[in-house]
């Protein structure tokens, strides 16, 4: 019996109880001087050390059927209020009898009291438990327990002695039972585009995108949380599980991952240590890869914001051949230098063309041949062609978290560094798998990883699409530096329709620049970033090459 209002039944342990008393009041009215000695003995009621008490009688066994019966009738009727008052507690068991009432989820309790033993009435309780939920069939609940009848001090009548155990033997102090979802969130199963499980074991890079999907869609995936019926602590920790209602049903959302192309490009960055690379399907939009290595780090192929360096020639090259700056056939320069706002330009290594063709500048990746067009342009006209026709800067829902790319309005010797995927233009393997997917199929389709049709998003649309004209010159372009050009090397070996393109773009307080390429094969389009590790042909290339190769 833990309460300081129940009578002591035994006359040894009444004595200690009138000690104490008699030891409190001498302290609370004097100390050791001889104020409080004539205090102490100035007061009339208290019990001269010594003196025998009453042993209080012990409760009859009429009073035991009747205080324990009054109580399992009024928790049986959800009288909490009168249920409590039965007890030598009443405070603490309406706490513990209101959660039960309103937040276990009962239905048709039943108490069943078992002969006493002394003052201990053993009971048995069923009833029926449920949630708000309903997908989560009732179930039954049954269980034995005990109370015990006391005798309650100053009133001498019989109560019912309070302990959480009464209600449920496994119950403590500060401790209630309740009915609830077994988690806030119910599970969510990530699926590849055959409908397989997608896991952060088989595909460590996935991890903070799997998470991602499971939190963004877990309320629309169609997943149950399941039920359960607990104790918990005073914080709403579960202290033990009771009895399990359902089992969590997990929900399902739906990617466009290719599993055989994921598992080239988790293959293909885990070998370097540093790099991101993403695969989109160049008809539909569809992402069918996406890794980063580390696993655990940034997710840089979709949020990463690196300057593409000349991959970016391809939406220049578009800019430059619909102003007719530019043919792929044409003659056009790419001298040694190029000034223009104040700058002195010049190509990797200072080479130059003499005599070539745009043609010839493109699969070189000749970074004059394109700067040397910025004074025939005004400051916003490569932001306008990257965002129009290219879709680069509109917002992209792919169905996690991305950076959609960034092409700022610039003047001067920025302007012209944009142009060659310097000065402000910040991209990343997405932004740049899309421009190769974008130049294959002739029109931007924004790419996605969650499929619209699961919540009925809508996707970015370009305001206008690639010339049917200006396409094929693209497409010729990043075709022969696919075959005799700068991302000939890396590409050797793979047929069908190919094209491709490098970059290498210059970081200050780097010793190596950023590492780029993007390449697209038939109806798959590949791009790659190896930060700091130098040339894109040699360092980024390979990577997007066995993820083409992977197609087959």
């Amino acid at each position: 019996m833990r309460s300081g209002q129940r009578i002591a039944v035994t006359a040894g342990v009444c004595a200690a109880v009138v000690s104490v008393v008699g030891f409190g009041a001498y302290s609370l009215l004097g100390g050791d001087d001889d104020e409080g000695t004539a205090n102490v003995a100035s007061t009339s009621d208290s019990t001269p050390s010594g003196t025998p008490t009453e042993e209080p009688e012990p409760v009859t066994d009429e009073e035991v059927l009747a205080a324990s019966a009054a109580f399992f009738d009024a928790w049986t009727l959800g009288d909490t209020a009168t249920a409590a008052g039965l007890t030598d507690d009443p405070q603490s068991a309406r706490v513990v009898l209101d959660a039960l009432a309103e937040r276990a989820g009962l239905a048709g309790l039943a108490l069943e009291p078992s002969a006493p033993d002394g003052a201990t009435v053993p009971f048995a309780v069923s009833a029926t438990v449920s949630l708000d939920d309903d997908e989560v069939e009732p179930a039954p609940w049954e269980y034995t327990s005990a109370l015990e009848v006391v005798r309650e001090r100053g009133t001498g009548e019989a109560v019912v002695a309070w302990d959480p155990a009464v209600i449920h033997p496994a119950l403590d102090d500060d401790q209630l039972i309740e009915a609830g979802p077994v988690d806030e969130l119910p599970p969510v199963e990530v699926l590849d585009v055959n409908g397989d499980v997608l896991t952060a074991e088989d595909h460590p890079s996935l991890t903070p995108i799997l998470a991602d999907l499971r939190e963004r869609y877990g309320d629309a995936s169609g997943g149950t949380a399941g039920g359960e019926l607990r104790i918990v602590d005073a914080e709403g920790e579960t202290v033990e599980r009771l009895l399990e209602l359902a089992e969590p049903a997990p929900g399902q959302v739906p990617t466009t991952i290719d599993p055989v192309l994921q598992a080239a490009a988790e293959e293909s960055v885990a070998a370097r240590g540093n790099a991101s690379v993403v695969a989109v399907q160049p008809s539909t939009g569809a992402i069918q890869a996406v890794a980063n290595a580390p696993a655990d780090g940034m997710n840089t192929a979709f949020e990463g914001s690196y300057a593409p360096g000349s991959t970016f020639k391809i939406v220049t090259a578009s800019l430059l051949i619909d102003r007719g700056l530019a043919s792929a056939n044409a003659a056009h320069p790419c001298p040694k230098y190029f000034e223009h706002g104040g700058w002195r330009f010049q190509n990797l290594d200072e080479f130059e063309i003499e005599g070539g063709t745009f043609a010839d500048s493109f699969a070189a990746s000749c970074n004059t041949a394109f700067i040397s067009q910025a004074p025939e342009l005004a400051d916003d006209d490569l932001g306008n062609q990257a965002r129009d026709v290219f879709g680069l800067g509109l917002t992209w829902s792919i169905g996690t978290t991305s950076m959609d790319g960034t092409v700022p309005t610039q003047s001067d010797a920025q302007m012209a560094a944009s142009l060659i995927g310097q000065g402000g233009v910040r991209m990343n393997p997405l932004n740049m798998a899309s421009v190769s997917a974008t130049v294959q199929s002739g029109v931007f389709r924004q790419p996605y990883l969650v499929p619209p049709s699961f919540d009925n998003r809508a996707l970015a649309q370009a305001p206008r699409g690639l010339s049917g004209s200006t396409a094929q010159e693209l497409r010729s372009l990043m075709n022969r530096t696919a075959v005799n050009g700068s991302a000939a090397e890396a590409l050797a070996g793979l047929g069908g329709d190919i094209g491709g393109k490098t970059g290498s773009a210059e970081v200050d307080g780097q010793d190596l620049p950023n590492a780029w390429f993007t390449a697209y094969r038939n109806d798959l389009a590949v791009a790659a970033l190896v930060p700091e590790s130098g040339h894109g042909g040699t360092n980024a290339g390979p990577v997007v090459a066995e993820v083409l190769r992977a197609r087959g």
